[in-house]
C-alpha cells in the first residue's frame, strides 16, 4: 500500500474498545495504515472495562475513510474521525 502523494489532511481517529477480543484486529489495522500514522495513544479505563485509543494521521481522505470503515466493522469497537481544516484550500 504505497503512500499517496495527493492532498492529505491531519485527522484524529478516536476509538473506543469495549471488547478485548477486538484489540488484535484493531492493532492489525493500525499496523496496515502505519505509514500514515503520526502518533497514537492507548488508555485503559479499567473502571469501565474499556480502552480508548487516539490515533493521529496525515493521510488522503480515501485512506482515512477506508480505515474508519474497517474499524466500524469490528464488533466491540466504535470510532469517529475529526478532521483538521483543509489548509491547502485556504492557502490558494
Amino acid at each position: 500500500m504505497g503512500k499517496d502523494t495527493g492532498n492529505t489532511r491531519v485527522t484524529l481517529v478516536g476509538i473506543i474498545v469495549e471488547d478485548k477480543e477486538a484489540a488484535g484486529r484493531i492493532n492489525g489495522l493500525l499496523h496496515e495504515y502505519g505509514e500514515y500514522i503520526i502518533g497514537r495513544m492507548g488508555i485503559p479505563y479499567h473502571e469501565k472495562q474499556m480502552s480508548i485509543i487516539s490515533v493521529v494521521m496525515d493521510a488522503p481522505q480515501e485512506k482515512v475513510s477506508a480505515l474508519s470503515g474497517k474499524l466500524g466493522m469490528i464488533p466491540g469497537a466504535s470510532s469517529k474521525c475529526l478532521y483538521a481544516p483543509d489548509t491547502q484550500k485556504t492557502l490558494k
